[in-house]
C-alpha cells in the first residue's frame, strides 16, 4: 500500500513539472533556445596596397560624386572588419546648424529589410518556424492559405504593396497605421485586393516585411524591437542602432527634400520591418562582419539568404531572403540593400569574395548615393555597379 501510495505522488508530481515545462516551452521558445554570441571587430592592422586602393576609390567617389551633389550623411567603407575610408558631410538639422558625425543614427529606409529577414532566418536556424509555414500558421485570419515565409521574404508573395492600397481602401490619413492594421485591412478586403499567385513572379512590396516583423513578434514573443536589441544591437555593440517608433518623431534625425525642405511625418510612418530601422556607418560595419562565416549565423542560414529565388527574367540582378543581389557571370556577387523613404537614402553594399563593405547614408535626397557601388570596380569581377533600386 505504501508503495502504491509513493508511486502515485511521484506521477503526480512528475506530471505537474512535465506541464509546468511544456508550458514553459510553448510560452517562451526562445528562452531555451536563443545563443547569443558577442561579435568582436579584429583589430586594425597595417594597410594592404589593396586596402590603399580602395581608400583611393573612396575618396574619389566622395569627392567627385557625393560633394558635388550636395551629399548630407556618412559614408564608410571596410575591408576585412577594417574601416578603409571613412567620412561625413553636412548638418543634423539645416535649422540648428548641428554638424553629422560617426555617431548620428540614419533612417535606413529599405535596408531595414535585411535585420527583419536575418530576424526571420535566425528563428528559423533556432528551429522556432519553417521557411514554408503557411503565415496563416502564425497570423490569424490572414486570408491567402498559400502565402508562405519564403514567400514574404524574397518577395513572391503577389501582394500589394501597403504604400498604394490603403489610401485606397478608405483609410483616414488623419491616423497612423500599424502593422496589425496592414494586416486587418488585408483580412477586411481579401475579395477587393486580389493578390497575385503565390511563388509565381518576384514583385517587390513592402506589406511582405510589415508582415513578417508581425511573424517575429509571435514566434519570439517579444517586440520587434526589443528581438533585435536582444539578438543583434547588443550582442553586435551596435549602440546607436534602434528600431523607430512615433513617439521619437521629435528626437531623431529629421529628412529632408533636395531644397532643403523638412520631410513631415506621415500616416505610413508607425510601420516597421520594411523600414523604420536607424543606424549608424559604423554600426552597419559590425552587421556586415556579423554577416561573415562562421559569425552569428550558421553557415547554411547565410546561404539560404543569399542565393537568388527569382530566375524568371534573364541577367544578373536577382533577391534572395531580403537582399538584392548581382550574381555576375565571373562568379563573383554583390549582396545589398538600397533604402529611399521621404529624404532617406541608403546604400548597404557587400563584396563577400573580397571581404569588402560599402555603406552610404544620407537623410537629404540624393540619387547619387545609388552610384556607390562603383568603387568596387578596382576589383576583378565586378564592373562598373550602379541602379537606385529601392
Amino acid at each position: 500500500m505504501q508503495k502504491l501510495k509513493l508511486f502515485l505522488i511521484l506521477f503526480i508530481a512528475f506530471s505537474a513539472l512535465f506541464y509546468v515545462f511544456d508550458r514553459y516551452r510553448k510560452q517562451s521558445p526562445l528562452k531555451l533556445k536563443e545563443s547569443i554570441t558577442t561579435i568582436n571587430l579584429p583589430r586594425n592592422t597595417a594597410f594592404t596596397a589593396i586596402d590603399q586602393e580602395l581608400r583611393n576609390s573612396s575618396q574619389h567617389f566622395f569627392d567627385q560624386t557625393l560633394l558635388r551633389s550636395r551629399f548630407n550623411g556618412g559614408i564608410l567603407v571596410a575591408r576585412n572588419g577594417k574601416i578603409i575610408f571613412e567620412q561625413y558631410q553636412g548638418l543634423k538639422n539645416v535649422l540648428s546648424g548641428e554638424p553629422i558625425d560617426s555617431n548620428t543614427a540614419f533612417h535606413l529606409a529599405s535596408v531595414s529589410k535585411t535585420f527583419t529577414a536575418m530576424a526571420i532566418l535566425k528563428l528559423w536556424e533556432n528551429a522556432a518556424l519553417l521557411l514554408d509555414d503557411p503565415i496563416t500558421k502564425y497570423l490569424e485570419g490572414f486570408p491567402f492559405p498559400l502565402i508562405t515565409i519564403r514567400n514574404l521574404l524574397s518577395h513572391r508573395s503577389g501582394l500589394p504593396n501597403y504604400v498604394h492600397f490603403v489610401e485606397k481602401m478608405g483609410w483616414d490619413t488623419h491616423r497612423f497605421v500599424t502593422n496589425t492594421d496592414i494586416l486587418q485591412l488585408l483580412i477586411d478586403n481579401a475579395d477587393k485586393l486580389r493578390p497575385g499567385r503565390a511563388n509565381a513572379y518576384f514583385d517587390y512590396c513592402n506589406t511582405n516585411y510589415a508582415l513578417l516583423a508581425l511573424i517575429v513578434e509571435k514566434v519570439s514573443q517579444m517586440s520587434f524591437s526589443d528581438y533585435l536589441n536582444k539578438v543583434f544591437f547588443k550582442p553586435l555593440g551596435m549602440n546607436n542602432s534602434f528600431v523607430f517608433s512615433i513617439d521619437m518623431a521629435e528626437s531623431v534625425l529629421p529628412s529632408y527634400r533636395f531644397n532643403n525642405q523638412r520631410e513631415p511625418i506621415m500616416f505610413l510612418d508607425a510601420i516597421y520591418g520594411d523600414k523604420n530601422i536607424y543606424s549608424t556607418p559604423r554600426d552597419m560595419m559590425k552587421w556586415d562582419f556579423a554577416l561573415s562565416k562562421d559569425q552569428l549565423f550558421a553557415e547554411k542560414t547565410l546561404e539560404e539568404a543569399f542565393k537568388g529565388y527569382s530566375y524568371e527574367r534573364r541577367g544578373t540582378r536577382n533577391y534572395g531572403l531580403g537582399w538584392r543581389l548581382v550574381e555576375m557571370p565571373t562568379g563573383k556577387k554583390i549582396i545589398y540593400h538600397n533604402g529611399w523613404w521621404h529624404g532617406n537614402n541608403t546604400v548597404f553594399s557587400r563584396l563577400p569574395d573580397d571581404s569588402t563593405a560599402i555603406i552610404v547614408l544620407g537623410n537629404k535626397f540624393n540619387r547619387s548615393i545609388y552610384q556607390s557601388k562603383k568603387i568596387a570596380g578596382i576589383f576583378k569581377g565586378y564592373g562598373i555597379q550602379s541602379d537606385d533600386d529601392e
